[in-house]
C-alpha cells in the first residue's frame, strides 16, 4: 500500500493519496468470483462492480474532458444518471476492472503533464483547477471506496482497506 508523503510536494502528496484509495477499490473485488463482484447488496442496487465502473468513468471525465484529453465512450446517459453504476450482463470483472486501469492511466498522464495551477472547464462549466480535480477525485474515490467496504463485509465477511500479510 501506498503512503502520502509527509514531506511531500503538493502534486506528489495528492496523487499518492488518491492512489491509496485507487488501490483500495480494486482490493475490495480480489477474491471474488462474478457473481460476488456484481451481486447489488442494497435496495438502490449497489454493486462492487458498478463502482469501480462508476469510478473508471468519473476518472476519465475529470481529469480528461476536463482538460481536453480524449476518453473512450463513457457510460453517461442523460436520461438514465445512475447508468455509470449499472454493470450489463455482458459486461465482466475483467472487462470493467481494465475500463478502471484505462481511465487511471489517462489521468496519470494529465496529472503528469499538467501544474497544478493548470485550469479546466468542468462538465457543468465552471472553471476548475488540476488541483482541485484532484481533491475531488480523492473525494469521490475515497466515498466509494468506503461505500465498498460495507458492501464487501456483507458479501464474506472481509475488511479494511488492503490485503493483510
Amino acid at each position: 500500500m501506498k503512503n502520502v508523503p509527509f514531506t511531500g510536494g503538493e502534486k506528489e502528496s495528492l496523487k499518492a493519496g488518491l492512489d491509496r484509495h485507487r488501490d483500495a477499490v480494486l482490493w475490495k473485488l480480489q477474491g471474488l468470483d462474478e457473481a460476488q463482484a456484481r451481486r447489488a447488496m442494497t435496495p438502490s442496487g449497489t454493486s462492487l462492480l458498478g463502482l469501480v465502473k462508476h469510478l473508471a468513468a468519473v476518472e476519465y471525465g475529470w481529469f480528461c474532458e476536463t482538460f481536453g484529453r480524449k476518453t473512450e465512450p463513457l457510460p453517461f446517459d442523460e436520461d438514465d444518471p445512475d447508468a455509470d453504476l449499472r454493470v450489463g450482463p455482458d459486461e465482466t470483472t475483467e472487462a470493467i476492472v481494465a475500463f478502471y486501469g484505462r481511465a487511471r492511466a489517462a489521468a496519470d498522464g494529465v496529472i503528469e503533464e499538467l501544474d497544478v495551477e493548470a485550469r479546466g472547464t468542468a462538465w457543468h462549466g465552471a472553471t476548475v483547477t488540476l488541483r482541485w480535480v484532484l481533491i475531488h477525485m480523492i473525494e469521490e474515490t475515497a466515498r466509494h471506496a468506503g461505500h465498498m467496504d460495507i458492501v464487501r463485509e456483507l458479501i464474506d465477511g472481509a475488511t479494511g482497506d488492503h490485503m493483510r500479510d
